[in-house]
């Protein structure tokens, strides 16, 4: 549980060093811009928008190549964290002979809802008598229900009646 605590810090450590350069940029070009608005009295909105952009911009440019080694090696961290660390501490994965001595679903595969249905034994020893071709199990067809307010499917039909 430590290591991934110290993990998860070395994530927000790497945010940071990411989003502080162009959040300071930012900055500084704002008060910058504030500074030359405050002397020259151009009391506009949008002036300040432009500079920011474009630095910001540059700053992205200038520093990407960084951004993306440093993002890709705490990607390289965590998927060696995930598959090599955590994968051999016991506490946190079954081990690999886990289902060779047990069987832990065994009875619900015990039934798989065909018991009713041939087998493919049955059906290469009779091909004829097939339960598949009788006219006994098949669906009858009803055309939709063409009202204009149609009955509820089941489920509406039990919180109708359960009132």
């Amino acid at each position: 549980m430590e290591l991934l605590m110290e993990f998860m810090g070395k994530g927000f450590v790497t945010m940071l060093m990411i989003s502080m350069p162009c959040v300071l940029t930012a900055a500084g070009i704002g008060l910058i811009v504030g500074i030359i608005q405050a002397v020259t009295q151009v009391q506009e909105q949008t002036i300040a928008a432009a500079p920011k952009i474009f630095a910001v911009f540059l700053v992205i440019m200038i520093c990407g190549y960084s951004y993306v080694r440093l993002l890709s090696n705490l990607l390289m961290e965590g998927t060696n964290i995930a598959f090599n660390v955590m994968a051999k501490q016991d506490n946190f994965v079954l081990p690999a002979n886990y289902y060779k001595y047990t069987k832990p679903f065994n009875e619900e595969f015990k039934s798989n809802g065909f018991d009713n249905q041939p087998t493919i034994n049955d059906l290469m020893k009779e091909p004829g008598g097939s339960k598949f071709l009788d006219g006994d199990g098949k669906l009858e067809y009803n055309p939709a229900n063409k009202q204009p307010n149609p009955r509820p499917n089941f489920i509406e039909a039990k919180k109708i009646y359960s009132r």
